[in-house]
């Protein structure tokens, strides 16, 4: 155990190396980003401050204390001799050092999420309002036999029960669950494999979906259609069903909320609006690739699990349906070319003979 531990710098080191090109993306991206906005007198918009108090409780305080438990329930249940090692195993030096070095990694993921948001805020005050939200409302109903989609949902599902599970699943569980996949793939050494593709392609979510094509082709989403077109009728009785909603996280609170921000002007955490492409369902989608390769049965249901976050955007009046159906395809397509360009990468590695740890694979 004491050798263990004092492997621990070394382990950390090699890990911080490994992870070099990353915090050197989100440097570039924050210092690109601050330009970006200072060039268009929108640096008053800033939201990082909004991140820090988040990010330290779940990245620095919850998850760590979490992952550090659940470790120790799994070495409690073991009898004998297998105790032993399991403490060994949960407790060395190498899994030490990728949880500090991963929790390093999360601080620069908050400092990435305070440059987006506040990226994503410039764009209605940049373009002058959201243009796109006529265009893909008519797409919708084109590909949905003359009927916006959410209507077709309400058919069925046009209940407050419904409502009630649907609001905690896309404001809730869809955070734990994509956010708690994230911290797994930063902090454990069994994610190694995959975790240089794991975060290129979290980083291609955010970045190209949520910024670059959200910036291409802005729009508000259902919830505030009427606000940015004028027609207030188009989408009235699903905004009338969804103010119905006394939860805490309710879409329509949570809408509400979006909306003040934008028209004081204020940045905030998840401030910005934009619909086009979906970031909700491109990222579940993205962790529904990397589990369907490691198990086709768990692929299976996660790939159910987004087509769920897919209707229940449309259901709460998040994003029209082609806002989920292209950020599925452009995910799933990215991540299979990326795929082949990282095997590629790990074959070479394998042949002249690099660690599984090395950061040309990590």
């Amino acid at each position: 155990m004491i050798r263990s531990l004092q492997s621990f710098p070394a382990e950390v080191l090699e890990r911080l190396r490994a992870d070099a090109w990353f915090y050197a993306t989100v440097i570039g991206y924050t210092a690109f980003g601050l330009i970006y906005l200072q060039g268009f007198g929108q640096l008053d918009g800033t939201s990082h401050s909004a991140y820090v108090g988040p990010g330290l409780w779940t990245f620095a305080f919850f998850m760590p204390v979490v992952v550090v438990l659940f470790d120790l329930v799994r070495v409690v249940h073991r009898f004998d001799g297998r105790r032993r090692l399991a403490f060994k195993r949960s407790f060395s030096g190498r899994r030490m050092a990728a949880l500090a070095s991963g929790m390093a990694l999360m601080a620069g993921i908050t400092l990435f999420q305070g440059t987006f948001t506040s990226i994503k805020i410039s764009f209605a005050n940049i373009h002058g309002g959201f243009p796109y939200d006529l265009y893909l409302a008519n797409a919708d109903k084109f590909l949905h036999f003359g009927s916006a989609p959410w209507r077709h949902l309400y058919a069925v599902a046009q209940n407050p029960t419904v409502l009630a599970i649907v609001e905690v699943n896309y404001n809730v569980l869809w955070h734990m669950i994509n956010f708690g996949a994230l911290f797994f793939v930063v902090t454990s050494p069994r994610a190694n494999r995959v975790r240089m593709h794991y975060l290129a392609m979290f980083l291609f979510v955010w970045i190209v979906c949520g910024n670059i094509l959200a910036s291409m082709f802005l729009s508000a989403g259902p919830a505030f259609y009427g606000n940015v077109t004028g027609d207030t009728a188009r989408f009235a009785e699903q905004m009338a069903f969804l103010a119905g909603s006394d939860a805490v996280n309710s879409a329509a609170g949570i809408q509400h909320y979006l909306w003040s921000l934008y028209e004081r002007g204020q940045p905030g955490i998840g401030g910005g609006i934009s619909a086009f492409p979906s970031v909700h369902v491109a990222l579940i989608t993205m962790n529904a690739l990397f589990l369907s390769s490691y198990s086709r049965g768990l692929g299976g249901l996660a790939f159910a699990y987004v087509g769920f976050v897919l209707a229940s955007s449309v259901y709460l009046g998040w994003h029209y349906a082609v806002d989920g159906y292209t950020s599925i395809v452009i995910v799933t397509l990215v991540y299979h070319f990326s795929r082949k360009l990282f095997d590629r990468q790990t074959a070479a590695a394998a042949a002249f003979g690099i660690s599984g740890r090395s950061p040309v694979i990590v």
